[in-house]
């Protein structure tokens, strides 16, 4: 089987996907927009070939290059699990006749207003919301839906330029920062717990699935620098508390038609006990979510992953042994890290429970927290009882500093 995977490279997950890939026996043909020597190691082992193109998001150019590059050699699959060249993926699709998930098809899963305007008319709850490409159309989105209320980009990915909205003069300090943005959602503000639906799917049917927990939620965490924002894959997501977020989660796919492969829902709990949609993606999620998956169930998502789509099916027997935490660490100061305080007594007494140590060492420099998750590195830990898992998590939370000088 022959493989067109755009984008080998980037994300810093997307080459255990082409592992996957490769290990289930598909030849993997990579197209990016990196130069080859730039892979990852991992990527250039698995690739059997790599087309680099000038611009990944200059979809036509794109397409007419490939289209030369592949000639009359057959290609089987086109997957693309970045956020951002799905709709690339569907054009390739279409040009080269390979089956899958069409432009239209896509649609909902970029376009955050279709996408819930697909879900309304299914009966499945979403908050208030309305799109807007001005500042008339935001001002007249909020005079209908009311405070408070989220802005964010129609296709955006994570909570970049997503602002809480709570009054007109916070209003009036969000809308100037909005003006490099070409359309926006403007959406009630749902105040609730917030957690994911992930699954791997299989000719529509649900094979798998992950819910994780965002503590605090991903929009209080992106605007509080001094927080170690923490996700916990659950280990009984079977849960009564859960039961009504699941059976959302299972509407959402029949509604939206996915087929094939990972998705990534986020969904509210409010104290009530009612369940509001977010939104999905027809990628995997982010920020070595997968990998948690892997260490809650020790088994390999990116293998089976690639067995779906190359060969209709998982082959793994899921057992959910942990629940997995992963703390996101962000440097103290400016500059270049000088010093890792805690660690080491952490160490000794997670001991195995410890499976993973992300963090940037001493002498690099300080990432910019507020344009990625994974900000200055991060530890995953995982125990069966999920009290001991969170306690653990509050202590690296507390506990761990990292501290950086100019």
């Amino acid at each position: 089987m022959d493989v067109l995977f755009v984008s080998p490279g980037y994300p810093s997950e997307m080459p255990e996907f082409v592992r996957g890939l490769s290990q289930v026996g598909a030849r993997v043909w990579g197209i990016g927009d990196q130069t080859a020597g730039a892979l990852p190691t991992m990527a250039r082992r698995h690739l059997t070939g790599y087309l680099q193109v000038p611009n990944l998001f200059d979809e036509l150019d794109v397409v007419e290059r490939v289209r030369r590059w592949v000639g009359r050699r057959q290609v089987d699959r086109v997957e693309v699990l970045g956020e951002f060249w799905m709709v690339l993926g569907a054009r390739l699709r279409q040009a080269l006749g390979v089956p899958g998930m069409t432009v239209e098809q896509t649609l909902p899963f970029r376009d955050k207003e279709v996408m819930k305007q697909r879900l309304d008319a299914a009966g499945i709850r979403t908050p208030r919301h309305s799109r807007a490409t001005s500042e008339a159309e935001i001002r007249a989105a909020v005079e209908r839906i009311g405070y408070p209320l989220i802005i964010k980009p129609i296709d955006g990915a994570g909570s970049a330029n997503t602002h809480r909205v709570e009054n007109a003069a916070r209003l009036e300090k969000v809308l100037p920062q909005l003006r490099s943005v070409r359309e926006v959602s403007v959406e009630e503000f749902v105040d609730a717990q917030e957690f994911t639906f992930d699954t791997l799917t299989s000719h529509g049917e649900i094979q798998y699935y992950n819910i994780a927990w965002y503590r605090p939620r991903p929009l209080v965490a992106r605007t509080n620098e001094w927080i170690s924002p923490q996700v916990i894959a659950l280990r009984h997501p079977q849960q009564a508390a859960l039961a009504k977020g699941v059976e959302m989660g299972y509407a959402v796919i029949k509604a939206l038609g996915f087929q094939d492969g990972f998705t990534h829902m986020e969904w509210y709990l409010k104290d009530d006990g009612e369940v509001v949609f977010g939104e999905i993606g027809g990628r995997p999620p982010g920020a070595r979510q997968v990998d948690q998956m892997n260490y809650a169930c020790d088994f390999d998502s990116f293998v089976e992953w690639a067995r779906i789509v190359c060969h209709g099916e998982m082959a793994a027997r899921i057992e959910r042994r942990y629940n997995v935490a992963t703390i996101f660490k962000r440097a103290q100061g400016e500059g270049r890290i000088v010093h890792i305080q805690g660690l080491e007594q952490l160490r000794r007494e997670f001991g195995q429970y410890l499976v993973w140590d992300n963090l940037l060492p001493v002498g690099a420099q300080r990432r910019n927290w507020l344009q990625t998750l994974i900000s200055d590195g991060f530890l995953m830990l995982r125990h069966p009882d999920l009290n001991t898992c969170l306690a653990m998590a509050d202590r690296v939370g507390t506990e761990l500093t990292l501290l950086a000088r100019p």
